[in-house]
């Protein structure tokens, strides 16, 4: 293969990478979405009917789901009333959850719940897209005696 179509080929490899990582960068929820998608979860529940608004939030093929963001509701006890990524949670409590790194980011939160009516929280949680362990922010609202939440991930 002579210089110039090595360096073509070169060329052609490194921009086709690039648009790939550069795609899946655009791909990931950004904070103002995950902001977005809980302001309006709050009114939808708001507004209800409360039940058929929580069950449409746990469809993971639902409306409440974008690429790696979902909503997630709580009781201030730490029991799951819905949750985008894994029905099993809804109606347990799930206060002494551990994430990979072995903190009770469900105890945290509604600690912090307690205190702020808006906050962003950070733990680590498995990505439903990739299925990987990552870093995730959660930005939650208090909702009455309920906390909306939608989280981003961040590839480690």
């Amino acid at each position: 293969m002579n210089k110039t179509i090595a360096a073509a080929a070169a060329l052609v490899l490194g921009t086709a990478l690039g648009a790939s990582v550069a795609m899946a960068a655009e791909q990931r929820v950004t904070p103002k979405e995950a902001e977005a998608m809980v302001k309006k979860g709050v009114m939808s529940i708001k507004a209800g009917p409360r039940d058929k608004v929580l069950a449409e939030m746990t469809d993971k093929n639902g409306l409440w789901v974008d690429r790696e963001l979902y909503l997630t509701v709580y009781k201030m006890d730490g029991t799951a009333l819905a949750h985008g990524a894994n029905a099993k949670f809804v109606g347990k409590n799930m206060i002494d959850l551990r994430d990979g790194n072995g903190k009770e980011h469900i105890r945290e939160r509604m600690e912090m719940a307690k205190t702020k009516s808006v906050f962003w929280q950070d733990f680590t949680f498995i990505n439903p897209v990739n299925k990987k362990i990552e870093p995730k922010q959660m930005y939650c609202e208090k909702a009455d005696e309920l906390i909306v939440c939608g989280g981003i991930y961040k590839p480690m």
